[in-house]
């Protein structure tokens, strides 16, 4: 898979204990004063969303879906990671997703409303994202117009609410960006520099390019070319920031070689994160390894420093209720960091966004699989993230000292404090060798309880709107502990409930599968259907890539008895959370199939092992096939062990 801002650049190196960092004593130096982004927070501000009916001329559900003439769904989701907090909104979208939670629609918005744009630079301004860098990727194609449209109306929201913005150029998968770029800066974008509230530092107006001297596919130009660009619009009287790769320095699998000095031509240098670090451990590493060498050859060439920090992914379990992001902030301003680039602010397709979103199962499409705020089980409000960000701006300000401990809390205080009662009677509807069903009793509130979640042996497995959940993936033949605990909007947790001990059914424990013949659909590169069965967790197969329907079959040699298939994905923090959505056939004689398992969404997560356990029904079957129609992580079936037990 390429190198896109769509995906993961890789892991980090040994990270380093937290009590063994040094810790840097004064600021550096910065290369130039104060303005509209040096000492200030910069939010990146994709403006990507819109849905059909929004009068957008795109008129699909873009970003949204992956078949973007539908809505959305769990089986048309383009890989979002987290749902928006909708009830500041005047105009939702409806969805196909079920209702959520608390049993409202499942909406979104479209950022070619202008409300919702005005409703994002509201809260820009209210917590302090000075600046907003609008994304700007080609817009030569069916998508240039609805951009166009987009932009009008971000100058008109950060006039209206005294936020600064800028144009930031991403030059991904641009192919002629060398000369497009300047047209379209030159014909169009230029004139958004006449807007009061258009950034500028050191008296210049800011523009922004990210991409240059990525080593993949989609950005394959070479340095002198991007050197050109960069000193085109340095001539244009532009102060040009950069977005590179977090190795432009230090050298590495991210950068091209042969960079430095254009990197060095841009007045300000904004090292990508995403994917680079996950923990608050891999912030301390990076500090270290990366940050503090960074900002010394800035330093030492006139370039000012604008590290990113991002919230972390929701579905990745990144967020640690805010410890990850402030570690960021703390390190970057103990860096000596002229500016604070925030990765990103509407960015639900990645789950990095610090914009409102959901807080609980409440207000998260039912039996959708996403996650809220609260899913390490600390309740966060929606706004957490922007407040947590407006802290951080203060602390980069020296309007609060230099603190590793968060002062934000994630729910502001006040209001209802009563804890839901216990729920009772939690028991077992049903169980297999990998899987426990359970009920209970509702529990009551003062308010009204919004969820419930689910623990297993102490730790939580789940969440659900209602008064039953299944636990998949466990092992055969094994007790667990079962506990419930109620949510109420605010925040409060009851007590956990008597616990149901329930013990899984036998199981075989042999992979009928490992080492047998194969077939597919398709397969890219070397990602071919025998990396399935190999028995090897690090490799794996991929279909062709934008051509669902794609299959992966096995053969098991003869007409056998068959109780489970387990898929993995490689168990690494690079391969972040998603959602396959594909249904399980068999046959006898492999030319005539029949439904095993019916199409159903299955979500592989880096933090429960990337595995999926899909019971089969009785009956004996020599071929098992599975079709894939969907995947939020990448637009292709993917699978590293296709594992069969009887």
């Amino acid at each position: 898979m390429t190198i896109s801002r769509r995906t993961f650049l890789g892991s980090t190196a040994a990270v380093t204990a937290l009590a063994a960092l040094p810790i840097s004593t004064s600021q550096a130096s910065a290369a130039s004063p104060v303005g509209d982004v040096v000492g200030k927070i910069t939010v990146g501000y994709q403006g990507w969303y819109a849905c059909i009916g929004d009068g957008a001329p795109i008129n699909t559900w873009w970003h949204w879906s992956q078949d973007a003439s539908q809505p959305p769904s769990t089986t048309n989701n383009n890989n979002i990671k987290a749902w928006p907090d909708m009830r500041e909104f005047t105009k939702g979208y409806p969805t196909a997703y079920p209702n959520l939670g608390n049993g409202q629609p499942a909406t979104l918005f479209s950022e070619y409303d202008s409300q919702t744009v005005d409703t994002h630079f509201l809260w820009m301004s209210q917590h302090g994202c000075d600046t907003a860098a609008l994304q700007r990727f080609n817009p030569n194609g069916s998508e240039g117009p609805t951009r166009d449209a987009v932009t009008a109306k971000v100058r008109t929201s950060a006039e209206a609410h005294g936020v600064k913005f800028y144009i930031m150029y991403d030059a991904t998968g641009w192919t002629s960006m060398q000369s497009e770029m300047k047209a379209d800066w030159t014909s169009k974008m230029s004139a958004y520099t006449a807007s009061p509230m258009y950034a500028r530092q050191n008296g210049k107006p800011v523009v922004g390019i990210w991409g240059f001297g990525f080593s993949d596919g989609n950005h394959p130009w070479d340095a002198g070319t991007c050197l050109d660009v960069i000193n085109w619009f340095k001539g244009q009287g532009c102060y040009v920031m950069g977005g590179v790769p977090r190795e432009w320095r230090v050298g590495g699998a991210g950068t091209r070689t042969g960079f430095i000095d254009t990197y060095h031509a841009f007045n300000m240098i904004s090292p990508w994160m995403v994917g680079a670090i996950g923990t608050a451990a891999e912030s301390d590493n990076i500090y270290t390894t990366i940050n503090v060498g960074d900002q010394a050859d800035c330093n030492a060439n006139g370039i000012d420093y604008q590290p990113c920090v991002l919230p972390g992914d929701v579905s990745g379990r990144q967020r640690a209720h805010g410890d990850f992001m402030w570690r960021q902030f703390y390190n970057m301003v103990r860096v000596g960091a002229q500016g604070i680039y925030i990765s990103m602010f509407d960015e639900f397709t990645e789950g990095n966004h610090i914009a409102k979103s959901a807080e609980s199962s409440a207000t998260t499409p039912a039996n959708s699989g996403m996650l809220a705020l609260d899913e390490d089980g600390t309740p966060c409000s929606s706004d957490y993230y922007l407040r947590l960000t407006a802290d951080g701006g203060r602390m980069l300000k020296g309007q609060i000292a230099l603190t590793a401990t968060r002062p934000t809390p994630p729910v502001v205080g006040g209001g209802d404090t009563q804890a839901p009662s216990v729920p009772s009677g939690l028991h077992a509807t049903a169980h297999t060798a990998t899987s426990v069903s359970l009920a209970w009793t509702a529990a009551t509130d003062n308010v009204g309880v919004t969820g419930y979640r689910v623990f297993a042996n102490g730790s939580q497995v789940g969440t659900s709107a209602g008064t039953s959940f299944t636990a998949n993936g466990l092992t055969p033949s094994t007790t667990y502990s079962f506990t419930v605990t109620a949510q109420d909007a605010a925040g409060n947790t009851s007590p956990a409930s008597t616990a149901a001990s329930v013990t899984t059914d036998a199981g075989g424990n042999t992979n009928l599968a490992l080492g047998r013949a194969t077939a597919e659909s398709s397969h890219t590169q070397s990602y071919g259907s025998g990396n399935a069965v190999d028995g090897n967790s690090g490799t794996y197969w991929e279909s062709a890539n934008n051509a669902f329907p794609q299959w992966l079959q096995v053969d098991l040699g003869a007409s056998t008895p068959v109780s489970r298939i387990v898929l993995t994905l490689p168990p690494l923090t690079a391969w972040g959370a998603r959602t396959q959505t594909l249904n399980v056939s068999g046959s006898v004689d492999g030319s005539t199939f029949s439904t095993v398992v019916g199409s159903a969404g299955y979500r592989f997560d880096p933090a429960t092992g990337n595995t999926v356990t899909i019971p089969v029904p009785a009956g004996s079957r020599r071929y098992l096939r599975l079709t894939f129609t969907a995947n939020t992580g990448w637009p292709a079936g993917q699978v590293s062990e296709f594992q069969v037990y009887a």
